[in-house]
């Protein structure tokens, strides 16, 4: 392990060997710095003009020595003294300044961001004498004005301050905070994040279907940021300077991932996980990851599992502290850990492998599909927003008992249903995958096998939740990924569903914008205008097929 990190080019051989002999040296643990050891390193400090940082663990042992230059340091990766809930980093920074100046913003953004157990500057005199030890530590608690409480200044004589006791009683103020958090919801906690260079009001609305995503995968979304940018920052998409308030908000309120809105590119993962000790995902991995949790035929896992793969292969730059974060969705499911540390070729070999099975279920499914053609019975494929209320309707319409629930991707895997006309006409109904905003390209990929039902479909029976405030933007979204498909040829019938929360005026309006027919999915009752209009395009149809 590398232990001297910095500027080291240019030194003499005398002043190399004394900056590595500082690696060497001790301190009592439960002082700040030792008298000696603050003398030292000011004085070899002055003599490069360098700032020169200690890296101190908890057993008083300076574990890296870090050489900067004359303005700042550069604090290297501390993955070996990982972070756990309720707990600091175990190690703390001692530093120099070339001038009697406090601590500085970058200190204190260090201080936070890392959690360190302290952080430290030790000021000098114009010859190179210590003058006075300026110091800092976090402050738990989300009513706290800042996420740090500077403390005063010590003099050369004044460093023994029961560091580990201090140390302790901060981890137990963040335990006792962490487990008052987690008290009421094991959910893990998430801070939403949206960078647009749209208008506030679709911005908000992205993020409040983001959350709704986050509520259907199990997790607590404590807040959410929204910034808006004539253009994305092509680094960490959000400014850094933002990016470090976002990290010290989430530490405040006990938050351990960030998503974005916004799909991260491999780069951007990379160098926001440089800079935050908390997991970060990004909107396409959160609703693989609801995938994932809800796929049920072997079919389903394999769909899912190959969009994961899709989705990561080119995020497998380099093995770094991104992947781990960025591997296994949520709660680990999917391609785990080791699978993300295997190199791209066995990656690659992995995808081919599910492509080729995928590929026979594509044969199987062709060949159900002539079969249900040379019987001549009709397929009216359900299709829709997600949470739109189309289980339901299916349930209803066939008396079935298909899973239908109030969260978003309730129905992974197509399900088919027989329904009898009052004219005594049978046709297929089948439910299928609900559509969403921005649709991860990896889900259309891994999913052409499912969404190639509706290829084969004689209607499709548009379901839209009208009480949705988005439900315009919904029915574009939707429309938007039939164009895509290919499959806007196909006549269609909108169902405008939700009419018992919806006021019977609004009802009205989107009757004529849509040009659809009200309804309320779980009552029988209100279905039988449907009914009766698919009845006669079937048989319309019908009657052009036979003519």
């Amino acid at each position: 392990m590398k232990q001297i990190w910095g500027h080291t080019k240019g030194l003499k051989a005398g002043q190399l060997k004394r900056v590595e002999n500082l690696y060497r040296r001790r301190v009592q643990p439960h002082m700040l710095i030792s008298q000696e050891l603050a003398r030292d390193t000011a004085r070899l400090s002055y003599e490069i003009q360098r700032q020169i940082g200690l890296m101190i663990n908890r057993k008083g042992r300076v574990v890296y020595v870090i050489v900067g230059d004359h303005q700042r340091i550069m604090i290297p990766s501390l993955e070996d003294y990982r972070i756990n809930p309720g707990r600091l980093r175990g190690v703390r920074c001692v530093h120099t300044h070339l001038r009697d100046t406090p601590l500085n913003d970058d200190d204190l953004t260090d201080l936070a961001l890392l959690r360190l157990d302290l952080m430290a500057a030790i000021t000098m005199t114009a010859k190179g004498d210590p003058i006075r030890v300026h110091w800092s530590h976090v402050l738990p608690g989300q009513a706290a004005q800042s996420p740090y409480e500077i403390r005063e200044a010590l003099r050369p004589n004044e460093l023994d301050i029961d560091c580990l006791a201090l140390i302790q009683a901060l981890e137990r103020e963040l335990s006792q905070l962490n487990a008052g958090l987690q008290a009421d919801n094991g959910s893990e906690r998430a801070l939403l994040i949206s960078i647009s260079t749209q208008s506030r009001q679709k911005a908000k609305d992205s993020l409040m279907e983001l959350a709704e995503l986050c509520r259907t995968a199990g997790l607590v979304v404590v807040d959410s940021i929204l910034q808006l940018r004539k253009k994305a920052d092509t680094r960490f998409l959000i400014g850094r300077g933002k990016l470090q308030e976002i990290t010290i908000r989430a530490m405040q309120l006990g938050v351990e991932m960030l998503i974005f809105d916004q799909e991260l590119n491999a780069s951007q993962i990379k160098s926001v996980t440089d800079q935050v000790e908390l997991k970060v995902i990004d909107r396409t991995q959160l609703i693989l990851d609801i995938f994932a949790q809800r796929a049920q035929s072997r079919e389903g896992k394999l769909q899912v599992e190959l969009a994961q793969l899709r989705y990561l292969l080119p995020r497998l730059v380099t093995k770094n502290t991104a992947m781990s974060r960025l591997t296994g969705g949520i709660g680990g499911r999917g391609p785990g850990e080791t699978k993300l540390e295997i190199n791209r070729r066995r990656v690659r070999d992995r995808i081919n492998h599910l492509n080729a099975k995928l590929s026979k279920v594509q044969k199987h499914r062709h060949q159900q599909r002539r079969q249900r053609q040379q019987k001549g019975v009709p397929i009216i494929s359900i299709i829709g927003y997600t949470n739109a209320g189309k289980s339901t309707l299916l349930n209803t319409l066939t008396q079935s008992r298909v899973l239908a629930e109030s969260s978003l991707f309730a129905t992974l895997d197509p399900t088919s249903r027989r329904l009898r006309f009052p004219e005594d006409v049978e046709v297929i109904i089948t439910d299928t995958v609900g559509f969403i905003q921005d649709l991860p390209r990896e889900l259309i990929v891994a999913f052409r096998a499912t969404l190639e039902e509706l290829e084969n479909a004689d209607i499709l029976l548009h379901v839209i939740d009208i009480s949705n405030p988005m439900h315009m933007e919904q029915v574009q979204s939707v429309e938007r990924i039939l164009h895509d498909l290919g499959l806007n040829h196909i006549p269609q019938i909108r169902g405008l569903n939700k009419i018992d929360l919806t006021a019977p005026s609004d009802v009205d309006n989107s009757v004529q914008r849509l040009c659809g027919i009200p309804i309320c999915a779980q009552d029988s009752k209100t279905l039988m205008p449907l009914i009766e209009k698919m009845s006669a395009l079937v048989e319309r149809l019908s009657r052009i097929v036979d003519g």
